[in-house]
């Protein structure tokens, strides 16, 4: 593996990210984040430029990977396609049966083999069988579970199994980290999921900083309301990561006041890339959405206050694919508002979007950080938000938007009416735009990663 070139602002180390899955257009801003995290780390140095080794570990077949990374190299969103690894990719043999790093891990041991448990056989190209995950249906813990994944040779006999999906993955991290001899390895974990599989790898070259995409809460989303069982679980062991970085100061504010400072809790921001200098032009009066169109996004709230704003000659372009799809388009519908709000569909180009619209608007009802108001202010475009946690207010402070109450689609209808009726104030959000984006810049990010990265290489690991 290459690690971090001579110049670097990264100390010499290998550099893994790692995620449970990375498909194009699929998960939103959890996708472009750690694409983006990647690309700064490869704009760092890391493997003289080619980027830290992004792997991931969903059991799709060899060619989904294959076309995923064409994509994602297509579009300019990861430095080396080589640098792009897969778990069950690696794991067949080309003899047939399992590659022999998991052969090696599989146990011999049949007995805790259960007859009845039902397995998904993994196959080669050529229906070889590799390797079989244990089904556990209905059950969202299954990746904690202790039922082995069997492994088979090239005459498609199970010579034993692994324990679990955590041995599975300790066994192909252990493979792929096998060639760094004593330099450190930093692990970048973008996956909560893969958080807690991870959490007691104690190799002493390793130091894990476990990045945080999402809110920790649930509903009303206020600092002291409640947590699922998965993040109370995931809680318990934060301590054992050398740092968790959250996107934003409140966030991790409000869980150091509420948990206390026993883990290393940082801030590392998302970036989005500087756009490209372009000739399109501003259509005045365009208010643009952009986001997936889920229940938790609220984007009927941004219909109903476009409609409500009633400014002439605007309209709304949504930017988006998601299940409400047909929920919103019967609002549309039933608002006689056809001829002024569409349903844009899936752009894989949000940055010439942006350079069209006049506005964004955002009625989410939660964020992580808010990539699509960070995106509208680098593109100098005013962004009318509800105030929730966690990230519009983060990104407004510097000025660029206007803050209104949460779930207030009323003082929303206002406040785009006056960004888009009242020249002054438009211009004067246009101004701070740049302001307000550069807090977030791809070398503020980079250095907050630098400095987490020198603090826990300093530091004994906490496994």
């Amino acid at each position: 593996m290459g690690g971090t070139s001579v110049g670097s602002v990264l100390p010499d180390a290998e550099y893994l990210v790692l995620s449970s899955r990375l498909i194009p257009d699929l998960d939103g801003g959890y996708t472009i984040a750690t694409l983006s995290r990647a690309r700064l780390l490869a704009a760092a140095g890391v493997a003289d430029g080619a980027g830290p080794l992004l792997l991931t570990f969903d059991p799709a077949e060899a060619a989904s990977h294959a076309a995923h990374r064409a994509t994602f190299a297509r579009r300019g969103a990861i430095a080396d396609s080589a640098r792009m690894r897969n778990l069950f990719d690696e794991a067949v043999s080309a003899s047939g049966g399992a590659a022999a790093w998991l052969r090696d891990a599989a146990s011999t041991d049949r007995s805790r083999v259960v007859p009845e448990r039902e397995y998904r056989v993994l196959r080669d190209t050529e229906d070889r069988p590799f390797a079989a995950l244990p089904v556990i249906p209905g059950n969202p813990d299954w990746h904690l579970t202790d039922e082995p994944v069997l492994v088979y040779d090239e005459t498609a006999q199970v010579v034993g199994g692994v324990v679990g999906f955590r041995g599975l993955y300790a066994a192909w991290l252990r493979h792929v980290t096998a060639a760094s001899g004593e330099k450190p390895i930093v692990v970048i974990c973008e996956s909560r999921q893969l958080g807690e599989l991870i959490a007691d790898w104690d190799d002493p070259r390793v130091r894990i900083i476990h990045t945080i995409h999402t809110m920790h809460l649930e509903a009303p989303y206020t600092p002291d309301a409640a947590m699922n069982a998965l993040w109370t679980r995931w809680f318990a062991l934060a301590d054992r990561f050398d740092a968790v970085a959250w996107p934003t100061r409140t966030q991790r504010d409000d869980v150091v006041a509420r948990f206390g400072a026993d883990a290393n809790h940082v801030v590392i921001p998302n970036a989005a890339p500087a756009p490209e200098a372009t000739a399109a032009e501003r259509e005045p009066g365009l208010v643009v959405v952009l986001g997936r169109l889920a229940p938790g996004k609220r984007v009927d709230h941004s219909i109903r206050a476009f409609v409500r704003a009633d400014v002439p000659g605007s309209r709304m372009e949504i930017w988006g694919g998601g299940a409400e799809h047909d929920a919103l388009q019967a609002l549309i519908d039933e608002l006689g508002a056809g001829s002024r709000v569409m349903l844009a569909g899936h752009t894989d180009a949000p940055g010439r979007v942006l350079d069209r619209a006049s506005a964004v608007v955002t009625s989410t009802a939660f964020e992580g950080q808010g990539l699509s108001i960070l995106e509208a202010l680098l593109h100098d475009v005013p962004v009318i938000s509800y105030d929730v946690r966690y990230g519009p207010g983060d990104l407004l402070a510097a000025g660029g938007g206007i803050l209104v109450p949460d779930a207030d689609e009323v003082a929303l209808a206002d406040a785009l009416r006056l960004v888009l009726t009242d020249s002054e104030l438009y211009a004067r959000l246009v101004a701070e735009a740049p302001v307000a984006a550069s807090a977030w810049s791809a070398e503020h990010a980079t250095e907050a990663f630098a400095v987490t990265v020198r603090d826990v290489l300093a530091a004994p690991p906490r496994r």
